[in-house]
């Protein structure tokens, strides 16, 4: 084998398609037999595909027969092993993460695709009705011995301190930004099924928390996840998850599946109407129970009007639900 030949690189991309139905809020896998959920991937074709995007969209429109709306670059994962578990097994691939974003119309045609809710990967994550008894139960005993196993008392504070902070311990406030840094974190206190199948020495004795994703996918899920509930606090990309018309009640209940916590109706109401984001559209739905809501419109013109618009809950400003 030449030098040239040891240092083969390929460029993958792997894409977080999310949408959300029923407040629940779904990723697109593939999932084959009784092996891990992946991600969609596929590889960059530098001669056929004009830009990374471009090939993004290409093959995901080939492979799962989805027309994605709103398309962000992540980020670029290309930690060893992640798809080569043994040396010389092959290229060292390096893969382009994507969020992408769809509204789910009827069952999907692909083979070995379907829709996940992201909460199975993640289920420290969802704070709507409460704190996740898993945190409690099963989360933070096992980081006490991820402290105790520190090697010194400087090492052993400062993993004490990232645990409060990634995981609202104490009286330190959740943040639901936070979702890279406490899958991360769970990852080098070998309590994820990952760390155990990479041959980290802590993974020993690791804890079945969520479902184990394939090579680094779930790292990638935790980033899309991570930024998509940060954009929502300074653009209005939810809208790309609604449908042409809907209710503010709808809109919100979409909101909150995303950001895992419960928004206070009517200072998210006033959010909406004040900064000039819907419009009525003169009908109402009829629902099956209560009295008939108003439909409203995105009104896209407003992305001319004001490039800060949002729908997040920032720090402070009194969004959530008490």
């Amino acid at each position: 084998m030449t030098r040239n030949e040891k240092h083969v690189v390929a460029i993958g991309l792997s894409a977080a398609i999310a949408s959300v139905v029923e407040e629940s809020p779904n990723v697109l896998v593939v999932h084959r037999g009784k092996g891990d959920d992946a991600l969609p991937f596929g590889p960059f074709d530098p001669l056929g595909h004009r830009t990374l995007e471009s090939g993004l969209r290409t093959w995901v429109g080939e492979q799962t027969y989805l027309d994605l709306g709103y398309v962000e670059q992540l980020y670029t994962f290309g930690d060893r092993g992640r798809h080569t578990l043994k040396p010389g097994e092959g290229a060292r691939v390096v893969s382009v993460g994507y969020l992408a974003l769809t509204r789910q119309r009827g069952a999907l045609k692909a083979p070995d695709t379907l829709w996940r809710d992201w909460y199975r990967y993640f289920p420290w994550e969802d704070w709507r009705d409460e704190k996740p008894a898993v945190i409690g139960e099963a989360i933070a005993p096992a980081f006490e011995a991820f402290v105790k196993a520190a090697s010194d008392k400087a090492a052993a504070d400062l993993r004490r301190d990232r645990i409060r902070l990634c995981f609202g311990l104490g009286n330190i406030p959740w943040d639901e930004e936070k979702v890279l840094d406490r899958y991360e974190l769970l990852y080098e206190a070998g309590l994820v099924a990952e760390s155990a199948r990479d041959g980290r020495a802590e993974a020993a004795h690791f804890l079945p928390l969520g479902d184990c994703m394939m090579f680094d996918h779930r790292r990638i899920l935790a980033t899309a996840i991570a930024r998509l509930r940060g954009k929502m606090k300074y653009r209005p990309v939810v809208f790309e998850l609604m449908p042409a018309s809907f209710t503010l009640l709808e809109l919100q209940r979409t909101v909150e599946a995303i950001s895992g916590i419960r928004l206070h109706k009517q200072n998210f109401r006033r959010l909406v109407e004040g900064q000039g984001l819907v419009e009525g559209t003169g009908k109402v739905s009829v629902l099956a129970r209560g009295r008939p809501a108003e439909l409203f419109r995105f009104r896209r013109e407003v992305l001319r009007e004001r490039p800060g618009v949002r729908l997040g809950a920032r720090q402070g400003q009194g969004l959530r639900s008490s």
